[in-house]
């Protein structure tokens, strides 16, 4: 049976997205039984949404708070020449370095919004002078430190966002 690339999506597999994505341990019996399918056919929507690419993977979400202290800072850069390939050495530039874990490319006063996780203050400021010292046309950059995250979601809103998706 070919997949095509990309999938009518239907209220059930968007309740099984929404589902996976709260729990991606949950067994396919509890899974089959909240979103209103026996077993076998859940599986089988499951395997489906996952060849088609609509699942990446499962992983297990970390409280870092429990393994030590850490630091959350924000960047907004802007970059000096804003050619094609400028934001593509820029991107490929940043995208080995493990403690920036979030890159958007964004409208506005500035052009990218960069999540770092780091041990501290000196740590960020040690791996932003390291990216400053490529060239790589930084115009200027702000951070901005995160002094609390009263609350970080792990999941998508997808049956408000999609739930007309029939």
């Amino acid at each position: 049976m070919m997949i095509p690339d990309t999938l009518k999506l239907d209220r059930i597999d968007i309740r099984i997205l929404s589902h996976l994505q709260r729990n991606g341990r949950v067994t396919n019996v509890d899974l089959a039984d909240a979103v209103g399918l026996s077993p076998s056919p859940c599986l089988i929507r499951v395997k489906r949404l996952e060849k088609a690419g609509y699942i990446n993977g499962y992983g297990a979400h970390l409280q870092l708070e429990k393994l030590g202290d850490t630091q959350v800072v924000f960047t907004q850069v802007t970059l000096s020449d804003h050619r094609r390939e400028d934001f593509a050495k820029f991107e490929a530039a940043i995208r080995s370095i493990d403690e920036i874990v979030e890159c958007h490319l964004v409208s506005g006063g500035f052009d990218y919004l960069l999540k770092f996780v780091t041990r501290s203050v000196a740590h960020y400021h040690s791996i932003a002078e390291d990216v400053l010292r490529q060239s790589i046309n930084i115009e200027k950059y702000f951070s901005y430190i995160v002094i609390q995250s009263p609350f970080v979601k792990h999941h998508y809103p997808i049956e408000r966002l999609f739930s007309s998706h029939e």
